[in-house]
């Protein structure tokens, strides 16, 4: 293996990483803007308020989304065990 082909297999294994973890940054991403607007609306600044939700949505889109993420993983971690050297 030279650099080249280190340098790429480094890189899809970051894009992957940046792949799977969309789903639950982006459940976080919205419902803390909508509980933000609600929190706007209201006047209330429990910080609480904001922290609870968005945990327990970000926890169940990983519960939805772990079956899809770990065959991602599986399918990349068996092409670098069958990655054939030239």
């Amino acid at each position: 293996m030279n650099a080249d082909q280190g340098i790429e297999l480094a890189r899809q294994a970051i894009m992957l990483l940046v792949f799977l973890s969309l789903p639950v940054l982006v459940t976080g991403l919205i419902v803390a803007l909508v509980v933000s607007m609600l929190q706007a609306v209201t006047q209330v600044q429990d910080p609480t308020l904001s922290l609870v939700p968005r945990i327990l949505a970000m926890l169940l889109a990983l519960a939805l989304t772990v079956s899809w993420m770990l065959s991602k993983l599986v399918e990349f971690g068996r092409e670098m065990f069958t990655f054939s050297l030239p």
